[in-house]
């Protein structure tokens, strides 16, 4: 049995990552507090904040993979941390000289969502190196549980931060965190790999094409792109009317939902501590399938939600634990198989090719989603949103993943 709590530099990549998703989680929810609290500003501002924050992931994606693939990946992990914090130290200086605009947050925020995107796909790529392929389960675990961690602790952290402390000082203290996983990282000792050398004029878009190509002809990933894209774009419905949904349809607070949303966070958590348990059982494919079907059949919970604050509140706290706690337990075994089965000179546009479909699905199934719920309701959009996770999950039951009862050698 694999045990990594001996590995010093395992720990230091681990304790890094947990800074790094907790200042991530503080990021996500602290600049729109900035924008509240120190700019007063309005719903549409903070809509626009929302999606620059993400958009740029997809142009990262594009560009990202490549590069990190023809590079050391502890590098460019360390120089994403402290350019999100140089971009974070931004904001509590330009408060302090009365600076600071909107316009300066939807930049802060931008480049800080391209910053997180290339820190995960450097991630993805470097722990295999680190490690090795053999304890890539109980690495990708415990990465897990810290994510999950977060998810609880984070936006609760940066509200008290908030409270307690004016904007500016919370951000700053929250720019500290990159600073001290960035540290954290520059403490490890072993030696990476050199990159495997690539052509010098290599284009972004052959990396993009040479990264599809793989996961294409891979039979293991290729089903799991699929379905990737299909319950991106449905589980983008609930993404863009969930909270409206809670609020308008079912009459629940808004304290009430973070309460309800932070139910995910402790599910997440479960799916982590059960993943390695449901791949010793099932096999890494079936328990991939299980634990993926469970989770998506939970989503038609949400639309089933009665239109009370009690029921309401309980069946979506059912979901929500249900949803979140089965998709990480199936998410620990895929992300082992895809850093298995590729090389590790791939491993970066590769990933890539998974953050460019999932960046461009959630945009254009928000955007179809809200159209959708303004012509024919939110309850039924959120029933084709499930309907339509479930479909995607139907591609995982037909495909070899089936019949996986180890990682490949």
């Amino acid at each position: 049995m694999p045990n990594l709590w001996r590995h010093a530099d395992f720990l230091k990549l681990w304790a890094a990552q947990a800074i790094s998703s907790f200042g991530a989680r503080i990021t996500r929810e602290g600049i729109p507090l900035a924008a509240i609290l120190t700019l007063d500003a309005t719903p549409a501002q903070l809509g626009l904040l929302a999606a620059l924050s993400r958009g740029p992931g997809l142009i990262v994606g594009i560009f990202g993979g490549g590069w990190v693939d023809s590079a050391r990946r502890r590098p460019i992990l360390i120089g994403a941390d402290l350019f999100r914090a140089a971009l974070l130290m931004t904001v509590p200086l330009a408060a302090w000289t009365h600076w600071l605009t909107m316009p300066q947050l939807y930049g802060v925020a931008a480049l800080i969502g391209a910053a997180s995107v290339l820190f995960d796909i450097a991630d993805h790529a470097y722990l295999p190196s680190l490690i090795g392929k053999p304890d890539l389960l109980e690495g990708n675990a415990k990465l897990a549980v810290t994510e999950s961690t977060a998810e609880i602790g984070g936006p609760a952290l940066a509200g008290v931060l908030f409270q307690i402390f004016t904007p500016p000082i919370a951000i700053l203290v929250d720019a500290a965190t990159y600073v001290v996983s960035a540290l954290s990282l520059g403490t490890i000792r072993q030696v990476e790999p050199p990159p495997i050398p690539r052509q010098r004029d290599q284009h972004w878009l052959a990396d993009l094409k040479f990264g599809f190509e793989a996961v294409m002809a891979q039979p293991l990933i290729r089903p799991m792109l699929i379905m990737t894209v299909v319950q991106t774009f449905f589980g983008s419905f609930f993404a863009s009317l969930y909270m409206l949904f809670g609020i308008k349809t079912l009459g629940l607070s808004t304290s009430l939902m973070g309460v309800t949303i932070a139910v995910g966070g402790v599910g997440a958590l479960s799916g982590a501590l059960l993943a390695r348990m449901s791949v010793a059982r099932l096999g890494p494919g079936p328990a991939i399938l299980v634990m993926g079907t469970i989770s998506a059949v939970s989503a038609v919970l949400i639309p089933l939600a009665p239109a009370s604050v009690l029921g309401g509140t309980i069946v979506l706290m059912i979901g929500q634990w249900f949803g979140d706690a089965f998709a990480v337990a199936a998410m620990v075994p895929a992300s082992t198989l895809r850093q298995t089965v590729f090389p590790r000179e791939a491993l970066g546009r590769t990933g890539a090719v998974f953050h460019v479909a999932t960046g461009a699905m959630a945009v254009v199934g928000a955007i179809v989603g809200g159209v959708a719920a303004e012509h024919f309701g939110i309850r039924p959009t959120m029933w084709v949103g499930a309907l339509g996770i479930i479909a995607g999950q139907m591609i995982l039951i037909f495909s070899p993943l089936r019949k996986l009862r180890k990682m490949p050698e």
